[in-house]
């Protein structure tokens, strides 16, 4: 009965033909050639999919209770496309949607997918541990190459000077501070939650020889109007999706305490086309209270602290390309990481990356760059830069 219901369920939102096997007996959906097959291990309760098709499915890929036969990636391209027919039933879902957004809760959150290990990270990412997308200005650029690329399109955008002063929010293990400090001199800041983080670029900053121009700090966003810091230049990569719903406002308030008249702020971040609660599979196993803000809701606040907009860039496919390179490394070192992590983190994991990259690929989710300043700037280039 479950397996019944199962097959006719997934014919409702894989716009393709596929089959799926259970107890030796092949079902074909759909009337052309199919295009990959699942098999079904273990039944997945009907209750479930009805209450959440990403999360019922997931847990099952991850348990190993389903599996495919042809790349992951490939398959979940294929049909990714169509969550809007998958079913989330928020009421049974709320203690995994709507979580706090206190401080107490968000560094946990946050340590909760940072602090699993830096030996971890360093498998999969570049050398310079950079983990946000990356800008590919063509084909032939590796990963690493690509990192680096989006660093200076990121420093050659906030027009930085030597002697400037430069807040990284959500600083990560150090790479964009570290490159602007040798790069142009400046004095620089970088703030998280992660203790793993801090600790790699504090060792970082001294291999580095950067003491005098570079600093880190484990400090939540809220206390910097408190700090007396002040800044010419403010960035923030991929932190934003922690900061949840109800703080966006609040986020670009303490961001205004900080940065200096007429300075400016680069804000990179995972956007949606419009505003949603969230994928609760994501939510419950990779960013707990992670959310996804709209561009237009963070244009919209914006005004309300002077910040006005320069520029605003989409990088979607440049971080389609850049799961896809994480993936393969990650599975390049698959036996290594199932050794220091087991066989369903593993699979968790993989799944995660060849889901986002999906998702960025079918446009479910984007990457914007919006470059603001606060007050007017008109000793700014009329032209861009980059």
């Amino acid at each position: 009965m479950e397996n019944n219901f199962l097959t006719e369920y997934l014919g409702k939102i894989i716009p393709v033909c596929f089959t799926i096997e259970t107890n030796n007996t092949k079902t074909k959906i759909g009337s052309e050639e199919p295009l990959f097959n699942i098999k079904i291990k273990k039944p997945i309760k009907k209750s479930e999919l009805l209450t959440s098709t990403s999360l019922a499915l997931g847990e099952a890929y991850m348990r190993g209770d389903i599996d495919v036969d042809k790349d992951l990636y490939y398959v979940l391209n294929l049909f990714l496309g169509n969550m809007s027919k998958f079913t989330s039933d928020e009421s049974a879902l709320k203690h995994i949607v709507k979580t706090s957004v206190s401080k107490i809760n968000q560094k946990k959150e946050v340590s909760s997918h940072y602090d699993i290990g830096n030996d971890f990270y360093k498998i999969w990412l570049d050398k310079s541990m950079t983990y946000s997308c990356a800008y590919f200005k063509d084909d032939s650029k590796t990963l690493e190459e690509a990192q680096e690329a989006k660093l200076d399109h990121i420093l050659e955008k906030l027009q930085l000077k030597e002697g400037m002063t430069l807040l990284d929010i959500g600083c990560g293990w150090g790479a964009l501070l570290i490159r602007a400090a040798k790069k142009y001199s400046i004095k620089g800041c970088g703030i998280t939650l992660s203790s793993e983080q801090e600790k790699e670029f504090s060792k970082r900053i001294k291999t580095e020889g950067l003491e005098n121009l570079l600093t880190v700090k484990i400090m939540d966003y809220r206390d910097l109007p408190k700090s007396d810091m002040k800044f010419d230049r403010v960035v923030s990569v991929g932190m934003l999706e922690h900061v949840g719903r109800k703080n966006y406002e609040l986020f670009l308030k303490c961001v205004h305490s900080v940065l200096n008249n007429g300075g400016l702020f680069l804000l990179h971040f995972i956007s949606a086309l419009k505003e949603y609660s969230g994928d609760a599979w994501i939510k419950k196993y990779i960013f707990p209270g992670g959310m996804i803000p709209s561009l237009r809701e963070i244009i919209n606040i914006m005004s309300e602290y002077n910040f006005y907009t320069l520029d605003i860039e989409s990088l979607r496919r440049h971080y389609n390309r850049t799961l896809i390179c994480w993936r393969n490394n990650f599975n390049n070192n698959r036996e290594k990481i199932v050794n220091m992590m087991g066989t369903e983190f593993t699979r968790m994991w993989d799944l995660y990356l060849a889901g986002c990259a999906a998702t960025f690929n079918n446009g479910i989710v984007d990457l914007h760059q919006i470059l603001m300043s606060k007050g007017i700037n008109n000793s700014l280039p009329m032209l861009r830069t980059v």
